[in-house]
């Protein structure tokens, strides 16, 4: 019997180490991509070798509103301060059970109109239409039946005057350049369907006229380890993805798309928690299907600023809808995976979030479980192990610190030296402890989620520091 204890965990130890293996060669391979183009367009910038040009494409901002009356208002401002020409901004209030629409129409000075609005893609009804035309551009809200996140996208999608539309969330802030930069990536290559931004948690940022004026890393620990995490995300794999056209999740806080092709594979899914990466899924097969010329871009200088939960129960909330969404994604479009039809997306990018986003949470549990195990049977090398996970925390922290401080510098933002101090304590934590807090909770996610598929969810909102 210990015979075959001792083949069982040396057979579980020959996978952790070449899933430990593929893992760190991704992350470093990213990271290094994803530097090196930072530091590339850093470069063009300041030589001022970017493209120069007089035309503007026309485009929509989307924002889809459920009981957002602490930071609605703060983010059309930021859409007002934005240096585009041509845009709209439609306001979907997704039945708010708060001051929502009402703060809205005060503050915009917005009238009534009759306005039929034709349902391309299905969504529920329209209770009112409200419009301001005494600003830079028009502002336009719209009050409907309470359906879910989707829906109010599909509302916006249906209502937009423009070809192309943004989405973003009711708690974020567009820097004063990144439409300009969003849509840049459509004016280089013309079959460019969708095209996600750069997103950052604004906690310990000052913003004016959409510009940052003031940065340093959030005071409380969540959302500061939260910062780090998001570069670590943002510079990584979405970098090295859009290299090969391979990127299959826009954040929904801030990503531009194609009208026409949206409208002509149904919009977004309200049967899904994961309404962003199923649309982009959802794109690149159609477009495969379909033999249609297409390219999902990554636009790694325009920049949306967001709020990232300061509570762990938000943050639990937040990732446990992240990974229902995934799973639903994943699941819906399986037949994707390792398919010569998809291309790269089907071999490398499929295959990836399959094992190192869905699979991750249930292979670490899986692995800290036999670790315990092996101790309570005499059959671990306690001071090897300590060693290994050390190496393991040390090699993700330095990867975790050179993109965070990649961004940093990249977009020439300042840090104190205590918030350098910060990032490199917080980073370590953030590896070593919030990353198996997040692991369970993901792994749990999916116990019961049928029954809030479509519910919003609720996360505390702090009024964002805009003037």
């Amino acid at each position: 019997m210990m015979d075959a204890f001792k083949l069982f965990f040396s057979g579980v130890g020959v996978f952790f180490i070449l899933y430990m293996i593929g893992y760190a060669s991704f992350l470093f391979l990213s990271v290094t991509v994803g530097s090196t183009t930072l530091y590339q367009l850093r470069r063009r910038n300041q030589l001022k070798n970017e493209l120069l040009q007089d035309y503007y494409v026309p485009v929509s901002i989307i924002v889809p509103a459920y009981n957002e009356e602490i930071t609605i208002c703060s983010t059309i401002r930021s859409l007002l301060s934005l240096e585009y020409r041509i845009y709209e901004i439609v306001v979907v209030d997704d039945g708010s059970t708060d001051n929502t629409a009402q703060i809205l129409r005060e503050t915009f000075h917005m009238r009534q109109i009759t306005r039929p609005i034709h349902r391309s893609i299905p969504c529920k009804q329209a209770r009112a239409v409200f419009e301001a035309w005494d600003f830079k551009v028009p502002i336009t809200l719209i009050q409907k039946e309470n359906g879910g996140k989707a829906d109010a996208l599909n509302m916006g999608i249906n209502a937009c005057r423009y070809p192309y539309f943004i989405c973003m969330d009711a708690d974020s802030v567009l820097q004063y350049d990144s439409l300009e930069k969003i849509v840049r990536c459509v004016v280089e290559e013309g079959d460019v369907v969708a095209v996600g931004g750069a997103v950052r948690p604004c906690n310990g940022a000052e913003i004016q006229n959409g510009r940052v004026v003031s940065y340093h890393l959030p005071n409380r620990v969540l959302p500061c380890m939260q910062v780090l995490e998001y570069d670590r995300s943002f510079l990584a794999a979405r970098i090295l993805f859009d290299r090969f056209n391979g990127s299959i999740i826009i954040s929904g806080a801030f990503g531009l798309f194609k009208k026409s092709v949206v409208v002509d594979v149904g919009g977004y899914d309200p049967n899904t928690m994961g309404e962003d990466m199923e649309l982009v899924v959802k794109l690149h097969a159609f477009c495969r299907e379909h033999g249609i010329p297409y390219r999902v871009r990554y636009a790694t200088d325009a920049v949306c600023w967001t709020q990232a939960p300061e509570k762990l129960k938000d943050l639990c909330k937040q990732r446990r809808r992240w990974h229902i969404g995934l799973f639903q994604s994943m699941m819906r479009h399986r037949r994707m995976l390792a398919n010569p039809k998809y291309g790269l997306v089907g071999i490398i990018s499929y295959l990836y979030f399959l094992i190192y986003e869905l699979l991750s949470p249930y292979i670490e549990i899986f692995g800290v479980v036999t670790i315990l195990i092996a101790f309570g049977l005499d059959l671990i090398n306690v001071p090897f192990m300590i060693l290994f996970f050390g190496i393991y925390v040390l090699y993700s922290a330095i990867l975790s610190l050179t993109a965070f401080f990649a961004r940093i510098h990249t977009i020439d933002l300042k840090l104190l030296f205590s918030d350098v101090l910060k990032a490199i304590g917080l980073c370590v934590l953030e590896v070593s402890c919030l990353r198996f807090i997040l692991a369970w909770v993901r792994a749990r996610s999916l116990i019961g989620y049928q029954k809030k598929k479509q519910t919003w969810g609720k996360i505390e909102r702090k009024k964002i520091h805009f003037e």
